[in-house]
């Protein structure tokens, strides 16, 4: 059992979601052991965020310098993502877009209960886990074709 590569994979993928199938891939797991493990180190990353980032936030903001921008790009952006889809759509773009420290941040500022945002996290976790997974692992096999 290659725990050591587990845990490159978990701890990639809580760092940023793509880096895990991508790493998986680079130390020779299966796709299914990739997905579990990317799955798992995202969802890590949320429950961490989850109990430990109200602290967070207070911590950033005490000592802040200055104070953040009220309307950038990002901000416009993130409500109205929130706006429009709510949590769903949050928790479906923090793989592609946000990171998962990124998205549980975004979800927790926006106050929802931390079981929806567990739940809906993990189910878009099992989703996106999968697909990018299997897409990384496929779009590896075509190399072959051109060697």
């Amino acid at each position: 059992m290659p725990l050591g590569k587990y845990f490159t994979v978990i701890l990639a993928t809580a760092i940023k979601f793509f880096n895990g199938p991508i790493a998986g891939l680079l130390l020779d797991l299966s796709w299914v052991e990739t997905a579990l493990c990317s799955i798992i180190g995202m969802m890590t990353t949320v429950v961490l965020v989850c109990f430990i980032g109200l602290e967070v936030r207070i911590l950033i903001k005490k000592y802040r310098k200055t104070e953040p921008k009220l309307f950038s790009k990002r901000s416009r952006f993130a409500v109205r993502i929130w706006h429009r889809l709510g949590i769903w759509g949050i928790a479906c773009f923090t793989p592609l877009l946000f990171t998962p420290i990124g998205g549980t941040l975004l979800a927790l500022s926006f106050k929802v209960p931390i079981p929806k945002i567990m739940f809906s996290m993990l189910v878009f976790a099992v989703f996106w886990g999968i697909i990018l997974t299997f897409a990384i692992f496929q779009i590896s096999e075509l190399r072959h074709l051109f060697e």
